[in-house]
């Protein structure tokens, strides 16, 4: 079964991202736990923790369904050492969040070099600093982002994702998502379902189909391998309905979170309905 929904808002209360999901007749989504652009975060109390995960069983979601995202201000691969380890224990509280709402996967960005380091000496940060965080913390899962390759960033290729892997101990608590606009940013082009294929193909022989724990599904505004990170809805930017529809029925990519990141909201149930109604057609 494929497993679809957009990145949804948790003003109000982490309970009510269900209410938004059955609404738009979700079996995935995607969410934070906290201000995306701040530090630090008022913990979460244990009454909180327990209606989000009694919300989660009513309607009918479990954790493989949902895929969180850390904080934006997170650089696990900055090259200062004092600024690295902010980062990191932001991250370990992200991992421990997950884990309190009875959910496993923590999405992130590797991480920027910022020019003041060989990005391969960046990559080899990113690893040690996953592995110093999941040693802190039980259960989470690390979900690495690929990303558009706009400036200093890291992963912007699947090599150097199978770096990041390859340097990491606790393999069996780091995973992927791919995310189809800085896929096709990067200079994968994914206007076609060969080229599609060509990505599946190269991820499973660098670092196995098993590993991909979630996708974000986002049509891009600029053309393949322009390194601009700018999401457009489904169907209408430079990657189009294929793509998207091949994903929808390829049967590799069952049982992950599809998690829509696509500019408008309005256009969510629809773009949700036509990926799951793909599957069944």
């Amino acid at each position: 079964m494929h497993t679809v929904g957009p990145h949804l808002s948790i003003a109000g209360g982490l309970d009510l991202v269900f209410d938004q999901a059955q609404e738009l007749g979700c079996n995935a989504l995607g969410m934070f736990t906290k201000n995306q652009r701040q530090w630090k975060a008022k913990p979460i109390e244990e009454e909180q923790a327990r209606l989000f995960r009694s919300k989660a069983s009513e309607a009918g979601f479990t954790a493989s369904q949902i895929l969180v995202h850390d904080s934006y201000l997170i650089n696990l691969g900055h090259p200062d050492a004092q600024k690295r380890a902010v980062s990191l224990e932001a991250f370990v509280d992200e991992l421990e969040r997950v884990r309190q709402l009875g959910l496993t996967l923590l999405n992130f960005h590797p991480g920027s070099h910022l020019g003041l380091a060989d990005p391969d000496e960046s990559l080899l940060l990113v690893s040690q600093s996953i592995d110093e965080a999941l040693g802190r913390t039980e259960g989470t899962i690390a979900v690495i982002e690929n990303t558009a390759g706009q400036g200093t960033n890291l992963g912007s290729t699947l090599e150097q994702l199978a770096v990041i892997y390859e340097r990491c101990r606790t393999k069996d608590r780091v995973g992927f998502c791919l995310d189809t606009c800085h896929l096709h940013a990067a200079g994968y082009d994914l206007s076609t379902v060969e080229g599609l294929e060509r990505v599946l193909s190269r991820f499973d022989e660098l670092l196995g189909l098993e590993n991909l724990r979630g996708m974000h599904l986002n049509d891009a505004k600029a053309e393949a391998g322009s390194h601009l990170d700018r999401h457009a809805s489904l169907g209408e930017g430079t990657i189009g309905w294929a793509c998207f529809d091949a994903i929808a029925t390829d049967p590799r990519l069952c049982n992950i979170p599809l998690i829509l990141e696509t500019v408008d909201r309005e256009k969510w149930k629809a773009e949700v309905a036509r990926i799951r109604r793909a599957e069944l057609s």
